[in-house]
C-alpha cells in the first residue's frame, strides 16, 4: 500500500453486539459495562436509550450495541449483527445452550461475525459447569480455544465482576488482530440501527458508521429515506460537530422514517440521493387476503415505540402458521395509540396491541366507550405469546374417539327411567367408569349411553379387563336387553395448539 493510501487509514472502534438466551445476563453485563467504563461529561452520563454506546478501556474505544427488546428473535439479532465486527454469546453456566442461544449462534454464522462466549453467573460455583459447557458447545460448531478451537471464553459474573476486565481485553485484543482500519476521507457509509418519531425532535436516528466521516450539513440517504444532517449528538446525547467511524451517533434531519438495518451512504447532494433512492427502491406489494369462510380471522392493530421493534414484531407474527386461522394486521405504526386507532379497530371488529407506548387520553376515553380490546406490552415475547393464544382460542377443539373395550350384555337386573343395573361379560379391551358407550343391536346402533359404576362380586371397581363379568350402573334412554353389545369408548378434546413455520 502506498504512504498516501496508508494515510487515509485510521484505527476504528470494534462494534460489538451481545446475543444469547433470555435471562442469562446480557443486560446485566451490558449495564455493568456501562456503570463502570462510560466517561462522565457535563451531561451526567447516558440520558437516553440510542441503541448503541461507547466506552473507554486502556485509552482505547468499544462500541457496544444495546439491542431494543426481548432479543430472542433472530429478526431483532440480524439488526444487531448487521453492524457488528464482533459479537459476545453470554450463556448461563448454570443452564447451558437454550433454544435462542442455538438462534444467535446460526444469526452469528450467518454474519460470519467472531464470537467470544462468556458463562455468566460463574460466581454460583456449586451449580456453574463451565468444563461441561465447553463440550456442549462443540456440537453447536463452537470449539474454544481450551479445547483447541479459536473460540476464547471468559468466565463472568455481572454480580461480582468478574471477568470483565478479562472480557474487555480479549475484545480490544481480536479487534488489533483483525486490524480494524478505514478510509475516514471517503464517503460515508454505515448502518441504521434506530429510527423513531419524537413528539418534540421530529424523526430521530440512530447510526453507526462504518467508513468516511459525517458533519452537520452532510446529506445521506437509505434505501427509503433522504436526509440533510441538522444536528448529530453522541451517545450521551451531546451535540458535536463530526461522526467518526465505530462511533454511534444520533442524527436529526430525515424528511421521512428509514427503515432499521439499512444501510446509508454519503451524496453530494440531496437531488443525487434521491435519484438513487428512485432507483434502489422496490414497489412493496400489499398482500390481497381470499379468506376463506372455514376459516377464523384475527384483526390486528400494531402500534410500538421504535420501527424497529414494530419490523420485529411483524416479521414473527407472519411466521405464525396461519392454515386454520389468518392473522390479518391492517394498522401499524410508530407512536402512541389515538383516536384513529380505536375507530379503525371499531370498524373491523380488531384487537389494538401496543408495545411500549402509551394511549392518549381521548384514545383512552374512547376505547372504554367502544370496548376495544387493547392490550400494552413491554416484552416482545408476552405480545407474540398473547396473539398465539387468542389464535388458538379461535378454533373449537378437536373431539377425538378412543375405543376401549367391547362388552356383551348377559342379564338386565334392574330398571328406574334411564338408569339401568346390568350386567355384561367382556370381550375385548378394558371398561372403565363415566365413559359413553354404543348400543349394538343385530349389527345396528341403535342408541347409546354412559358407564357410571362398575361392581364385581357386589363391589365397586374403577376397571375390569377382557374375560371378567361385571354388573354396571348404565344410564340411557334407549332399554338394553340380553345378547346386547356395548362398544365402550371415550372422547378426548385435543386443542389447537399453533406452532412456529
Amino acid at each position: 500500500m502506498e504512504r498516501n493510501e496508508e494515510q487515509k487509514l485510521i484505527s476504528k472502534p470494534p462494534v460489538v453486539v451481545v446475543l444469547g438466551h433470555i435471562d442469562h445476563g446480557k443486560t446485566s453485563i451490558l449495564d455493568f459495562i456501562r456503570k463502570t467504563k462510560v466517561v462522565e461529561k457535563e451531561t451526567g452520563g447516558i440520558t437516553q436509550h440510542i441503541g448503541a454506546y461507547e466506552i473507554e478501556h486502556q485509552g482505547k474505544k468499544i462500541t457496544f450495541i444495546d439491542t431494543p427488546g426481548h432479543e430472542a428473535f433472530s429478526a431483532m439479532r440480524r439488526r444487531g449483527v448487521k453492524s457488528a465486527d464482533m459479537g459476545i454469546l453470554v450463556i448461563d453456566a448454570t443452564e447451558g445452550v437454550k433454544p435462542q442461544t442455538k438462534e444467535a449462534i446460526e444469526a452469528a454464522k450467518i454474519a460470519q461475525l467472531s464470537l467470544i462466549v462468556a458463562f455468566n453467573k460463574i460466581d454460583r460455583k456449586m451449580e456453574a459447569r463451565p468444563e461441561q459447557l465447553k463440550r456442549e458447545l462443540t456440537d453447536y460448531g463452537i470449539i474454544v480455544e481450551s479445547l483447541g478451537g479459536r473460540t476464547p471464553v471468559i468466565e463472568t459474573s455481572a454480580k461480582t465482576g468478574q471477568g470483565i476486565e478479562e472480557l474487555l481485553d480479549i475484545i480490544l485484543l481480536m479487534a488489533e488482530m483483525e486490524v480494524l482500519k478505514i478510509d475516514f476521507l471517503s464517503p460515508a457509509e454505515g448502518i441504521l440501527i434506530e429510527s423513531l418519531l419524537d413528539s418534540q425532535k421530529g424523526i430521530t436516528t440512530t447510526l453507526i458508521l462504518e467508513k468516511g466521516t459525517l458533519e452537520k450539513g452532510d446529506i445521506i440517504a437509505t434505501p427509503s429515506a433522504t436526509a440533510k444532517i441538522k444536528m448529530i449528538n453522541d451517545f450521551q446525547g451531546k451535540e458535536i460537530n463530526k461522526a467518526l467511524p465505530g462511533q454511534p451517533v444520533q442524527v436529526f434531519g430525515f424528511t421521512e422514517l428509514p427503515k432499521i438495518g439499512e444501510g446509508f451512504k454519503g451524496f453530494s447532494d440531496l437531488e443525487t440521493a434521491r435519484n438513487q433512492i428512485k432507483k434502489e427502491r422496490k414497489e412493496e406489494k400489499r398482500e390481497v387476503f381470499f379468506i376463506d369462510t372455514e376459516k377464523k380471522v384475527l384483526n390486528l392493530i400494531l402500534k410500538a415505540d421504535v420501527l424497529g421493534s414494530l419490523e420485529a414484531i411483524e416479521d414473527i407474527l407472519k411466521n405464525l402458521p396461519q392454515e386454520k386461522v389468518i392473522l390479518r394486521i391492517l394498522g401499524s405504526g410508530i407512536g402512541d395509540i389515538n383516536p384513529n386507532d380505536i375507530y379503525l379497530a371499531e370498524n373491523a371488529k380488531a384487537k389494538i396491541f401496543g408495545f411500549r407506548v402509551k394511549i392518549d387520553e381521548n384514545a383512552k376515553f374512547l376505547s372504554q366507550r367502544k370496548k376495544t380490546s387493547l392490550k400494552i406490552f413491554e416484552i416482545i415475547y408476552e405480545l407474540i405469546e398473547e396473539v398465539r393464544k387468542i389464535m388458538e382460542k379461535l378454533l373449537e377443539p378437536e373431539t377425538k374417539r378412543i375405543d376401549l373395550a367391547k362388552v356383551k350384555i348377559i342379564a338386565l337386573f334392574k330398571k328406574k327411567k334411564d338408569n339401568q343395573i346390568i350386567g355384561g361379560r367382556i370381550i375385548e379391551g378394558e371398561i372403565i367408569r363415566d365413559v359413553l358407550a354404543e348400543i349394538i343391536r343385530e349389527e345396528q346402533i341403535i342408541g347409546q349411553g354412559k358407564i357410571k359404576r362398575i361392581q364385581e362380586k357386589k363391589e365397586d371397581i374403577v376397571s375390569a379387563s377382557k374375560g371378567r363379568e361385571v354388573g354396571m350402573l348404565f344410564i340411557s334412554e334407549t332399554e338394553i336387553q340380553e345378547g346386547d353389545i356395548l362398544i365402550v369408548f371415550k372422547e378426548e378434546k385435543k386443542f389447537y395448539k399453533l406452532g412456529i413455520n
